[in-house]
C-alpha cells in the first residue's frame, strides 16, 4: 500500500463534504419543494425544518447504504484516493450544472457515475462489480414507480375519506396543512438518512485504501460529518429546482404536498433499510406525478417530466465520462 501524505487525505475528505453540501443545495428542492409550494410553511422556515430532520437522521439509520457504495459496487482493491477525488469532481460539476440548469436530477446517480468512471480510467472494467450495480440500476427505474403508484393510491384514498366525511374545503386544507409539517420532516429523515451515507461510503473506501482503518465500518466522525453537510447544504437551499418541483410537474394542495411526502418517505425507509443507494430526487418526482394524475392525467406537465426523465438517464454516463477525464488529467500531474 502506497504512503499518502495526511494533509491529501484530509483535503480528499474536504472534498467529499463539499459534494455532500452541494448534494443538500440541490436537494433541499426535493424536501421543501411541496410544502414551499402549499405554503404550509415560508421557504426560510421550511429549509431549517428540513435541515434538522436531514440531521437528526443517524439516530435512526445505519450504515448500510454506505457499505453499499464504498465496497458493493466498485473492487475495493483498486480504488486509490485520486479515483476517489476525480470521482468526486466529476459528481460535484454534474450537480453544478443541473442546478444551474434547474433540472432536478440524482446526486445519488452522480456521486456513483463519478466514482465508477474515475475507477474504470484507472483499472478498466474488471473494477466494476456488476452484482452490485444490477440493484442500483433495477432502482433507478423502479423508485420513480414505486413513489407514482404510491402516490396515487394515498391521493385516492384521502380522496375517499374527504368525500365520505363530506368535508368542507376549508377544513381540508386546515388539517392537510398541518399533517403536511410531519410528512415533509418524514421525507427529510429519510432523504437525509439515504443520501448522508453515500458520501459515508466514500470517505470510508479512502480511509481504508489509505489504511487508516483496517475494516470497512463507517466512523462516527465520519457520520457526524456527513450528516452536518447535507444538511448545511439543504439550509442554503436550491431555489431554481424548488420551482420545477413544486409548481411545474403539477400544482399542489397541501392534501397532495401530503401524500407526495408520506409516499416518497416509505420508499426511502425501506430502500436504506435494505442498504439500496436510492435516488431521492426519483422517488419524490415519481410521487408528485403520481398524486397529480390522480386529478387527471392531463394535470400533469409531461413534458417536463420527460425532461427530467432525459436528465435522469444521462446522469451516470455523463457524470463517469466526466470524472474519467478528471482521472486522465490528475494522473499526469501524480
Amino acid at each position: 500500500m502506497e504512503s499518502v501524505p495526511i494533509v491529501f487525505v484530509a483535503f480528499i475528505i474536504l472534498v467529499a463534504l463539499l459534494f455532500d453540501f452541494t448534494n443538500g443545495v440541490h436537494d433541499a428542492a426535493n424536501s421543501i419543494a411541496t410544502i414551499v409550494s402549499t405554503r404550509v410553511l415560508s421557504p426560510q422556515q421550511a429549509v431549517l425544518w428540513a435541515a434538522f430532520f436531514n440531521f437528526a437522521a443517524f439516530l435512526i439509520f445505519g450504515t448500510a447504504v454506505a457499505k453499499t457504495i464504498g465496497k458493493g459496487l466498485i473492487d475495493i482493491s483498486t480504488v486509490t484516493p485520486l479515483v476517489i477525488l476525480a470521482g468526486l469532481f466529476g459528481a460535484i460539476l454534474w450537480n453544478l450544472i443541473t442546478w444551474y440548469l434547474g433540472l432536478p436530477t440524482s446526486s445519488s446517480h452522480a456521486l456513483i457515475g463519478g466514482y465508477a468512471g474515475a475507477a474504470i480510467a484507472k483499472a478498466g472494467m474488471e473494477a466494476i462489480i456488476f452484482a452490485g450495480w444490477y440493484k442500483t440500476i433495477i432502482f433507478m427505474f423502479v423508485a420513480p414507480l414505486v413513489g407514482m403508484l404510491l402516490g396515487n393510491i394515498f391521493i385516492i384514498i384521502a380522496s375517499w375519506i374527504i368525500y365520505g366525511a363530506k368535508s368542507h374545503p376549508s377544513k381540508v386544507n386546515a388539517w392537510s396543512r398541518f399533517l403536511q409539517i410531519f410528512s415533509a420532516a418524514l421525507y427529510s429523515l429519510g432523504h437525509g438518512g439515504n443520501d448522508a451515507q453515500k458520501t459515508m461510503g466514500i470517505i470510508t473506501s479512502l480511509l481504508f485504501s489509505v489504511g487508516l482503518i483496517s475494516t470497512f465500518n463507517v466512523p462516527l466522525w465520519v457520520v457526524l460529518s456527513a450528516h452536518g453537510a447535507i444538511a448545511l447544504g439543504t439550509m442554503m437551499g436550491g431555489w431554481r429546482i424548488v420551482k420545477t418541483m413544486g409548481q411545474k410537474i403539477a400544482k399542489l394542495r397541501p392534501i397532495d404536498g401530503v401524500c407526495a411526502e408520506t409516499a416518497s418517505a416509505i420508499s426511502l425507509f425501506g430502500a436504506t433499510h435494505f442498504g439500496v443507494p436510492i435516488s431521492t430526487t426519483h422517488v419524490i418526482t415519481g410521487a408528485i406525478s403520481g398524486v397529480g394524475a390522480a386529478k387527471r392525467i392531463s394535470a400533469v406537465r409531461w413534458d417536463i417530466t420527460l425532461k427530467i426523465v432525459w436528465a435522469w438517464v444521462l446522469t451516470i454516463p455523463l457524470s463517469a465520462l466526466t470524472a474519467g477525464i478528471v482521472y486522465r488529467v490528475m494522473n499526469l500531474f501524480a
